[in-house]
Parts: C-alpha cells; sequence; structure tokens
C-alpha cells in the first residue's frame, strides 16, 4: 500500500530565482537536451562529479564551458592523451635558484570547473591521480597537502569502449562518479537552429554569470538540508535490494551508492522547488546513477531497460 505524500513547499528567498534563470540561460545554448542539463546541474548542487558518455562532437565541451560560465565558477580543460603524466594535472615544484627553494606550480586540477576531456584515453596512473582529487578534494606533493577550490566540479567525457586507444575506466573509478548522461543527437529542429546559427562556441563565450561560487556553496547547504522522511529511506534501501538480487546484474548498489542516491534525490528535488524529497525525485535520478555502476551479466543487454524494470516493479512505501 502506497502512502499519501504531502506536497512541500517551494522554497523561499532568491536561490529559485537565480537557479531559474541559470537553467534558461543554458536551455538556449544546449538546445533540446533540458533533461541532460537539469542532471548536470543536479549533480554539482550534490557536490557530485559528472560522467558524459558518448561520441565526440554532440556538445560535451560546450555543455561544461557553458555550465562553468553561467555558474561564474573558474573553467579549464584537459585534453587526456596516453603520455599525459599526473603531475600534468596536479602540478608540480619546481626549484627556485634565487630564492633557493621548490615552488609548487599548479596544475589545471586547481579550478572549480575541470573538464577531463576523453578521460579513457589516458593510462590507469594519469586517471588515478584525478579520481584521487575528486574523492579527497585536495592534492598531496612533496610532503604538502593542497586544498583544491570549493565548489570543484569535474566533468568527465568518456569515448565509446570500441574507440582506438581508449583505457576503461574500473568500476571502483567509475563509483567516483556521481551521475553519467549521454547527450546523443539532436532532434531535427534543434539540429537546425544550431545550422542556422553557425554553431555555439562565439554564444558561450559571451554568455553571462548569473551565479557565483558563494551562492552555490550556499545552494549546496540548502541540497544538504532537504528533508527526506523515513518512508523515503525505506524506499531506497528496497531499490538497493533489488539491485542486489536482480538476475540480470552481478552487483548490486553499494552503501556508499545509496547516500549519493540520496544526494542526487535532494539536488532534484531542489530544483524542482520543493523543500523535502519525494519518491518522483529519486526516479528521476535513478538511472543516470546506476547506469554506471552496475555491470550486467550479459553485456548484450541493456542496462536501461533493467533499471526501468526495477522501478517498474519496486513499490513505494
Amino acid at each position: 500500500m502506497t502512502a499519501a505524500v504531502t506536497a512541500a513547499p517551494t522554497l523561499p528567498g532568491h536561490h529559485g530565482a537565480l537557479l531559474g534563470a541559470a537553467l534558461s540561460q543554458l536551455d538556449s545554448v544546449i538546445l533540446g537536451k533540458g533533461g541532460q542539463i537539469r542532471l548536470a546541474v543536479a549533480c554539482l548542487l550534490a557536490r557530485g562529479h559528472l560522467l558524459i558518455e558518448d561520441q565526440p562532437g554532440v556538445g560535451k565541451t560546450t555543455l561544461a564551458h557553458a555550465l562553468a560560465r553561467t555558474c561564474g565558477l573558474h573553467f579549464r580543460r584537459v585534453q587526456f592523451t596516453a603520455d599525459l603524466l599526473p603531475a600534468d594535472l596536479t602540478g608540480v615544484s619546481v626549484w627556485d635558484a634565487a630564492a633557493s627553494t621548490f615552488r609548487f606550480h599548479e596544475g589545471p586540477v586547481f579550478s572549480e570547473v575541470l573538464l577531463a576531456d576523453e578521460i579513457n584515453r589516458a593510462t590507469p596512473r594519469t586517471q588515478g591521480a584525478l579520481l584521487e582529487a575528486m574523492e579527497e578534494h585536495q592534492v598531496s606533493e612533496g610532503g604538502v597537502t593542497r586544498p583544491l577550490p570549493e565548489p570543484f566540479f569535474v566533468i568527465a567525457t568518456q569515448n565509446p569502449a570500441a574507440f582506438v586507444g581508449t583505457s576503461p575506466l574500473p568500476e571502483a573509478q567509475l563509483d567516483r562518479f556521481l551521475l553519467t548522461v549521454t547527450l546523443g543527437y539532436p532532434d531535427p529542429g534543434a539540429e537546425r537552429r544550431l545550422l542556422e546559427s553557425g554553431g555555439r562556441s562565439q554564444t558561450v563565450r559571451g554568455l553571462p554569470a548569473l551565479l557565483s561560487a558563494p551562492a552555490l556553496l550556499a545552494m549546496q547547504a540548502e541540497v544538504d538540508a532537504l528533508h527526506a522522511a523515513g518512508p523515503l529511506l525505506d524506499y531506497l534501501q528496497l531499490l538497493a535490494r533489488a539491485t542486489r538480487e536482480h538476475a540480470a546484474l552481478r552487483a548490486g548498489l553499494s552503501p556508499r551508492a545509496l547516500l549519493a542516491l540520496l544526494a542526487a534525490s535532494r539536488a532534484w528535488a531542489y530544483l524542482q522547488g520543493r523543500s523535502m524529497v519525494l519518491p518522483e525525485d529519486v526516479q528521476a535520478v535513478f538511472p543516470a546513477l546506476c547506469a554506471h555502476r552496475l555491470p550486467l551479466r550479459d553485456p548484450s543487454q541493456d542496462v536501461q531497460r533493467v533499471l526501468e524494470r526495477i522501478l517498474a516493479e519496486t513499490p513505494i512505501p
């Protein structure tokens, strides 16, 4: 039996209006991808990191750059290649003869939004260096620990595994990404507008900053405070059990992944203007949170179909 859920009031204050304006601006740049844009923003609000899996040329870099510009955050892009070293990301200490000391030169990881382009073209050692920074929000070099900026948001892109020169991320490293999205081809109408405008690169460079780092940190704190009732937590546990017992999956959601699902659900509820999490918020982020975490016994199966069946068959307490 499903319990009745009382509608939650909308969030007070000016952050809702600012966030709405930011989403509208992103919609005007990344045409026809409103769902993916909102998942990316929810990932940022939940203090997570985003993995975009798709082929080149569908707007992954444009999305990352537009998000950083709109949020007023410092943005850097790194093209991952087979010869990229960990120090190329994190930075290196160089001897300063005049001062008779080593001086640390920060790498591109010291930015608020980092685009790790084609992350699966780098060696596992370099991938691991970035993922350590993502997890710890700090870099250790020469016996000194240096904190990364706040907020710190990594958007990594990954080419399909069939592409030449790729080194797939292991499951344990994939788990460090909160959500995964796929942009795909635009619909005919959006593609036509793209052709008529000549692309979006010039548009992105001129985007005004509608948010700021302090505003985003305040929003993240508000997301953390969103209420999740007992029955909602029961629902999360039922979904986790369903993934662990499903015949098509080799492994289910871990406790850490379950905490990530709660954080992402809170962020999605915040985007809807609610002050509490509802089952529909969980259902909205569930596929993007689970697709890269749940290995299939039969790789020929479609993980999205498996996740749809789990959502359909799991009762809401």
